[in-house]
């Protein structure tokens, strides 16, 4: 079960007259997983990989959304619409959608689902299933039924979103403090001017330094900000996945020992990349349905909810972490980068979800109390490898890396960050 983290006391927004504005990808649909596996089962090996090219080029900012797109949609040219809403439609919800949209209609909540990289066609059907209010896609060119490859809409414009807002809010005669919107990356942030309660749902570096509040886990735990006034925070106990999730990012602590008294580190470092390359291919197996031995069975006791519908890539940055740290810097150094990665990372997790109650500013997903517990264990990892004045810099570096809301994950900058600070300490 995730946690929510509330910043400030929320404004009562309960009652009617109001609007919940939700992103879909990512938020109502596990991200990306239509465009990379449903649809491109249609295109073939090759068009899937250039899919995947153009949308890893949109994510480190090298190509916009309106030319991501398109592009993408140039490689479905000829497919038939029918064909791909029928895919579409066996798309899994985000845990907790249902029930998010039940209790908002049922509560007199205005809604509306907005998506800039989902066709209106698909976006309007996602709507009639959860009864959503409005509904808003950008347009395909079709042809006798067929895709010409051409989209058009506001939506994929850079403001477009925002553009769509305000025609619903002046329908409505709404004011921004009548609305709230749930996000989850970048391209959304142009509506946060327009709502009064900005949610980033398991957000991007971006949605997370600017949204009023963080929720991961079950969607379902944006109603109490929502509907009720509150203050208090949540705070779960650890679930059995969580635990379980956390103890294999913990027993890294095992692979310096390993690299110390039965294999060289780059021997190591291979059989790591063998099971990672095993595991990728467990989860695109366990997308098509199919279970691989011991491999599915671990995704799916440690996955997060949301998680068990797309491809879980913590894992996979986890092993790079510890490959680049084995690799990258000299013994005993890339040892004790390890050892922070491993129990200064995890720790922090734990001990944050358990006994968190200060919420840091620049990281809405992050709590101080994990950060210092994390800092703690980080540095007496570390102390075993290096002398105390690197193993407290490299602990205090790694540590705040953690703490940053990078756009790249923290299992790979923290060993890289703690590993280079103590180089440089004498």
């Amino acid at each position: 079960m995730g946690t929510f983290f509330l910043v400030a006391e929320s404004e009562d927004l309960s009652g009617s007259n109001r609007l919940v504005v939700f992103d879909v990808e990512g938020v109502l649909l596990p991200k990306r997983r239509y465009l990379l596996f449903e649809a491109s089962r249609r295109l073939g090996f090759w068009r899937f990989v250039k899919i995947l090219v153009t949308g890893l080029l949109y994510e480190t900012g090298l190509l916009s959304l309106e030319s991501t797109l398109r592009r993408i949609f140039k490689l479905f040219q000829g497919l038939t619409v029918d064909d791909l809403l029928q895919l579409f439609r066996k798309v899994p919800l985000i845990p907790g959608t249902a029930e998010v949209f039940e209790k908002l209609n049922r509560l007199g909540y205005r809604t509306a689902v907005i998506s800039s990289g989902l066709p209106r066609l698909f976006v309007e059907d996602l709507a009639a299933r959860l009864n959503a209010d409005y509904a808003y896609g950008f347009e395909l060119e079709t042809t006798d039924g067929h895709l010409t490859g051409e989209i058009e809409g506001d939506v994929i414009k850079p403001n477009g979103k925002a553009l769509v807002l305000k025609k619903i809010m002046e329908k409505e005669n709404l004011s921004p403090r009548d609305c709230v919107v749930v996000v989850d990356d970048r391209n959304n942030l142009p509506m946060f001017p327009l709502c009064a309660l900005r949610v980033g749902y398991s957000p991007d570096f971006m949605v997370r330094i600017k949204s009023d509040l963080v929720i991961e886990g079950d969607l379902s735990e944006i109603l109490l900000p929502i509907i009720g006034k509150t203050s208090k925070t949540s705070y779960p106990a650890l679930s059995r996945s969580e635990v379980f999730r956390e103890a294999i990012h913990l027993s890294g602590f095992l692979v310096p020992l390993v690299c110390m008294y039965l294999l060289p580190r780059y021997v190591v470092s291979l059989l790591i990349l063998l099971v990672t390359l095993l595991y990728v291919a467990s989860e695109l197996a366990r997308l098509e349905g199919i279970n691989i031995p011991v491999l599915s069975t671990i995704t799916w006791r440690v996955a997060t909810r949301p998680e068990l519908h797309e491809f879980a890539t913590a894992p996979v940055y986890f092993a790079l972490g510890i490959m680049i740290s084995l690799t990258l810097f000299p013994v005993p150094i890339n040892y004790a980068s390890t050892m922070i990665l491993t129990l200064g990372d995890g720790f922090a997790t734990l001990f944050g979800k358990k006994l968190g109650r200060t919420v840091l500013p620049i990281n809405k997903g992050k709590r101080v109390e994990g950060s210092i517990f994390g800092f703690l264990f980080a540095f007496m990892g570390a102390l075993p490898f290096v002398n105390p004045i690197q193993a407290l810099v490299g602990a205090a570096v790694g540590m705040l890396v953690e703490c940053l809301p990078l756009p790249i994950s923290d299992n790979i900058t923290v060993p890289i960050a703690s590993g280079l600070a103590m180089m440089l300490v004498p």
